[in-house]
């Protein structure tokens, strides 16, 4: 190498995933807070991988309207993007804790990524699944490819270019709360689970193989089984 030649720049450390286990709302929320505004340029990426008890997310933009009949399950308003939404029993929660510039990602380029690892886990699964331009997450396919009921949702906020929040991904749930609200915001959305399709399903498998596809998609590697 000559004097001239820029110096080499190190790849980014390998995403940590970080395993699978019950979680309260309020206090992941303020340690993903706390992890972002804490962290250096040399922090490595995080995947937190949780399930929570019942609860109601808001999201930055989100209406009140939208929150048809909570009744007994805690609401709480959340500084991400998108609308109203739940997390509950039987679900999986990755948030990702990604420096975006570091990867040079943009935030279209991390939502494409979380949401084609969703894609290839469930494709894996025997499971078509599709996006829609006008809402994010992952939508079970229809006969002629068309979204159709709603089986993971996203939500991120990004500060000082690094992401918290993530991708809720339905498994094995009971569905009745999202009946109580629209769910990210649009009246009448069919919500679906890995269960209600494939029979009875392993929690905590479909959690590791969902962190395992997220990290290999944040760091580019592509084509995984």
């Amino acid at each position: 190498m000559s004097s001239s030649d820029p110096p080499a720049v190190a790849p980014p450390p390998p995403v940590i995933v970080r395993g699978f286990r019950p979680a309260d709302y309020r206090s992941t929320l303020e340690a993903m807070r706390a992890f972002t505004q804490e962290r250096t340029p040399d922090t490595p990426d995080e995947i937190w991988l949780v399930e929570h008890e019942p609860v109601f997310t808001l999201g930055l933009a989100a209406k009140e309207e939208h929150l048809l009949a909570p009744g007994a399950i805690p609401v709480i308003r959340t500084e991400r993007g998108g609308q109203v939404t739940y997390h509950g029993p039987g679900q999986v929660l990755a948030y990702v804790l990604i420096d975006l510039r570091r990867r040079g990602l943009t935030v279209r380029g991390l939502v494409d990524r979380l949401e084609q690892a969703v894609i290839g886990l469930l494709a894996g699964r025997g499971l078509p699944a599709v996006r829609r331009a006008d809402a994010p997450g992952v939508y079970l396919a229809e006969r002629d490819g068309a979204p159709g009921a709603k089986i993971a949702s996203l939500g991120l906020k990004v500060t000082r270019g690094c992401s918290f929040h993530g991708v809720a991904l339905n498994v094995a749930m009971d569905l009745e709360p999202f009946s109580r609200i629209n769910p990210c915001g649009y009246p009448g959305l069919a919500v679906a689970d890995l269960r209600g399709r494939l029979g009875e399903t392993d929690l905590a498998d479909v959690a590791a193989e969902l962190g395992r596809r997220l990290a290999e998609r944040i760091e580019g590697i592509e084509g995984s089984p």
